[in-house]
């Protein structure tokens, strides 16, 4: 989330961040968004011990600020169908994987696990069947020798902060266009990065 502040900030997006929606209240983004001057809210899911009551609540709060994007940073709660539905075609996720490998949790170990070569984050729009959704943006990371999951996680953390503010200046300039499950920018830009930030055209 901070480093999605920090790019519409540096950046000059055509946009605004209209607002941090978390669902604790001791959540670490809210006091950096209230610090940048955000209007905050907080849905304490232990509030709602029924998810569809907890993801109306969510809704209710959200929609207050009008946004035209949804965007969602750490926000580890499985969405509602009706939620989902509802900002359908605009509401994005970073997944700390090359999806559709390693959908759910525990990507990193499982990425080990499983002798993968490479690792990495996709941002998508965000679809009821979870980690499933059209895909914007990927970044791989190598995975080295005598990587362990904390190890890995914090290079494909260093991807996510770059595609994912890149996926949202995309969707904030107009330039995605959703096919079905194809995603697309225009004009073109690589959708796809190493983890040194060169695409693939570069380092053949």
């Amino acid at each position: 989330m901070q480093a999605l502040v920090r790019a519409c900030s540096r950046e000059g997006w055509p946009a605004r961040i209209a607002a941090v929606v978390a669902n604790r209240p001791d959540a670490a983004g809210l006091a950096f968004a209230e610090a940048a001057g955000i209007a905050t809210a907080v849905v304490d899911y232990r509030d709602y011990p029924e998810r569809d009551a907890f993801d109306a609540a969510l809704a209710s709060v959200v929609d207050g600020f009008s946004p035209d994007l949804v965007v969602l940073a750490g926000f580890m709660r499985v969405l509602t169908t009706p939620f989902v539905e509802r900002y359908a075609g605009r509401m994005l996720n970073v997944h700390p994987s090359l999806l559709p490998s390693f959908p759910g949790l525990k990507t990193h170990q499982r990425a080990l696990e499983a002798g993968v070569a490479l690792h990495g984050a996709t941002v998508h729009f965000v679809t009821p069947q979870l980690d499933h959704g059209p895909i914007v943006a990927q970044a791989a990371v190598p995975v080295a020798t005598g990587d362990d999951a904390a190890a890995l996680a914090g290079r494909v953390l260093d991807v996510e902060h770059v595609i994912y503010p890149r996926a949202v200046r995309w969707f904030v300039e107009g330039r995605l266009a959703l096919d079905g499950m194809r995603v697309t920018v225009n004009p073109p830009e690589p959708q796809w990065l190493f983890a040194d930030g060169a695409t693939p055209q570069e380092k053949v």
